[in-house]
């Protein structure tokens, strides 16, 4: 299994997108995950300023795809920016799948929470995940799924990936598996059917350098970080080939759980709404790679939607 990243400014880029983002998951240990409060130093974490000591803290929950240490430094201006305008404490939790952060947030452990569509559409369908917000990048709120092969595979369309060792990055990224698995239950087929071996990177960009290393044959991947990597390591684009790309889908989201406090959510909605118009709220955007965050739109995750019911057989 290919594993944790190797460059922790490259990797920043992605932190939102898988996470997100969003995404936007290493193969480290869950106990390296702390739990960190911005009023609270820990395991080696940037200190904040303390906000509103005595109030209950926000708790963030966040899919980490690098170091603990890493995503928080990632976060921590957006947490505190959060915590100024909320005028409460905030922590950040992290997990390493996106399963992990759905079960914080369905048991009411977590208030707040950064998944993949894949991961959104489950906790929808259980109803204990709702839209909150989402980010804009680019002036798009909108993403793929991309296929790739080595730059010299003999592949020339998604059929010929048959008997291939093919890479995952979590079992509920839609981008990282979804996508691929309705598109072999079109063929009447399944992972385990279709492809020779499968693996999980639990990242996108270890995905990525997992076809260009020769290390698998074939993996789908987030277009958002093969955009963002192949800009940093323009070398990369010789090693890959994009062999399909997806409709496009609704970006990752910020969710939440439907019982939060309304006025709770109401504030931090607008909060996320505010945050290209504040100074402090612009500096973590910029630490995020995001331009703004903006109101979601349910019906664009109508066709996640659809791939999740075909896949698990939803009614």
């Amino acid at each position: 299994m290919v594993r944790c990243t190797r460059n922790l400014r490259r990797s920043a880029i992605y932190l939102w997108i898988f996470a997100l983002v969003l995404l936007w998951l290493t193969a480290c240990n869950q106990s390296d995950y702390p739990t960190v409060q911005l009023n609270v130093e820990a395991r080696g974490a940037v200190v904040a300023a303390e906000r509103a000591p005595g109030k209950l803290p926000l708790r963030v929950a966040v899919a980490a795809v690098i170091s603990p240490k890493a995503t928080f430094d990632t976060y921590s201006p957006l947490l505190d920016y959060l915590a100024r305008r909320l005028d409460r404490p905030v922590e950040l939790l992290q997990r390493s799948t996106y399963a992990e952060i759905n079960e914080l947030l369905r048991t009411g452990q977590a208030d707040v929470g950064f998944v993949c569509g894949g991961a959104f559409v489950e906790g929808e369908r259980e109803q204990y995940l709702e839209l909150l917000a989402v980010p804009e990048i680019g002036g798009a709120t909108t993403y793929q799924a991309l296929i790739l092969v080595p730059a010299d595979s003999p592949a020339q369309s998604f059929a010929d990936l048959r008997g291939q060792r093919f890479a995952f990055t979590d079992p509920l990224s839609n981008s990282g598996r979804l996508y691929v698995q309705y598109r072999l239950a079109q063929m009447d087929e399944t992972p385990e059917s279709f492809f020779g071996e499968t693996i999980y990177t639990y990242s996108h960009d270890n995905s990525i350098r997992a076809v260009a290393e020769g290390i698998v044959d074939g993996a789908t991947v987030d277009s958002l970080v093969y955009g963002a990597l192949l800009k940093l390591e323009p070398g990369l684009a010789g090693q890959l080939r994009i062999l399909e790309r997806s409709p496009d889908f609704g970006i990752p989201p910020v969710v939440v759980h439907p019982d939060l406090d309304s006025d709770l959510k109401t504030t931090l909605h607008q909060a996320l709404l505010d945050m290209h118009q504040d100074p402090q709220g612009r500096e973590a955007l910029v630490a995020l790679y995001v331009t703004r965050f903006v109101s979601s739109n349910p019906a664009a995750y109508d066709d996640i939607r659809h791939m999740a019911a075909r896949v698990r057989g939803w009614r």
